[in-house]
């Protein structure tokens, strides 16, 4: 069991220096946040008080993913001026804002992105840099306040120190770099390596927040990719039951620890009208539904199909172009034991522990104190408390 505070070290990244996965958030200035470092280990749980700032971290980490995989600033921060710390003033300009970044471990090294987003008076990324060991890749800076663009230097090492051209201060600079970089000197390609790095980091992200109340009706059959509120859990669970007989088994063995009652069996079985319903066998000639089963027993099945399923049951967009070993999934899950009783979260914090353990999926959440509680007491198991 590993505790950790702001600033401390979540130990050597995952894989050795292969996979790229993001090691650590840097939240600067974010609603509740100032100055604020958080380590990432393979699994990561987030508790305190109401009002802590929980949520707000879990939000950095999905906004830096959205930027990454080419969202627009505004599809991002829909309440750009929410995000603007508390008691923050304008500058002499009227101008307010925010500073989120991260770090990506991988075959370039430890890269550090960081970004400054102008929330008032209008939308705009007004500054971004892309280091790797102290020296700096990729700058941007908002030059002409008129104008929907910000100044970019990119290292180049060539006859030119840095190539310098306007980028678009809507979308994220080092997401654009491998379609502007050329990759001739020794510098450019080291420039597309971090930037690249830390652009498949970030894009392998899957939020997950399952409501119970979408997830008790028949789906269609074929809905077999898991969406973020898991309402097609039973189509999924077609899927699982007849293309990876293994996983199911072990999410069968789950469900049977999780829920009330015997459990002989988790199926799923197609309906007259063509759609697909979810049933739990309990030994005798008839099965209960998975509609008729408590929130928390709904939220703790589809919380375990993520972990044991991997990006290609889940409705993400992974890199195509980049082996599936290169890639590291990150599970976004805010109230990651919600509903759930001890017993449920203690199971599956031991299942997220043994999966993320294989270095292939990580988990940032949040927990209630009194889950944080069972969580310390699980190796490989990494809690930050944002209490007083």
């Amino acid at each position: 069991m590993t505790v950790l505070t702001p600033g401390t070290s979540p130990g050597p990244p995952a894989g050795d220096r292969g996979v790229p996965t993001v090691t650590e958030l840097r939240i600067s200035a974010f609603r509740s946040h100032r100055g604020a470092v958080f380590p990432l280990g393979p699994v990561t749980l987030f508790a305190g008080p109401s009002g802590s700032g929980k949520t707000s971290v879990l939000e950095v980490y999905d906004a830096l993913s959205r930027l990454a995989g080419g969202a627009e600033l505004g599809a991002v921060f829909r309440d750009p001026g929410g995000c603007v710390p508390e008691r923050a003033g304008p500058d002499a300009e009227g101008r307010r804002g925010f500073r989120i970044g991260c770090t990506v471990e991988g075959p370039a090294g430890p890269v550090r992105l960081d970004l400054a987003v102008q929330a008032e008076p209008e939308l705009r990324i007004v500054g971004e840099r892309l280091t790797c060991d102290g020296q700096t890749l990729l700058t941007t800076a908002l030059r002409d306040p008129g104008r929907s663009t910000v100044q970019a230097a990119w290292y180049t090492a060539g006859t030119a120190p840095v190539t310098r051209a306007p980028l678009p201060d809507d979308l994220l600079g080092t997401a654009l770099l491998p379609l502007r970089v050329a990759g001739k000197t020794a510098g450019q390609l080291r420039v597309l390596a971090a930037a690249e790095q830390v652009v498949l980091a970030l894009r392998s992200v899957f939020g997950c927040d399952p409501l119970p109340s979408r997830m008790r009706e028949p789906v269609a059959l074929g809905d077999a990719r898991l969406r973020r509120g898991c309402d097609n859990l039973a189509g999924v669970l077609w899927r699982t039951q007849h293309q990876c007989a293994k996983r199911h088994a072990r999410l069968a063995a789950m469900v049977r620890a999780g829920c009330a009652g015997p459990v002989e069996a988790l199926t799923a079985e197609e309906l007259a009208d063509g759609r697909v319903r979810a049933l739990l066998g309990r030994g005798g000639p008839s099965a209960t539904p998975l509609g008729r089963l408590g929130d928390g027993e709904l939220r703790y099945l589809a919380l375990a199909l993520v972990l044991l399923t991997g990006p290609g049951v889940l409705a993400m967009d992974p890199v195509a172009e980049v082996p599936a070993a290169m890639q590291a999934l990150t599970v976004l899950a805010d109230g990651f034991d919600r509903s759930m009783d001890g017993r449920q979260t203690r199971e599956l914090l031991a299942l997220a522990a043994s999966v993320c353990a294989e270095q292939h999926i990580r988990l940032v959440g949040t927990v209630t104190d009194t889950s944080a509680s069972y969580a310390r007491g699980v190796d490989g198991v990494a809690v930050v408390d944002l209490g007083p």
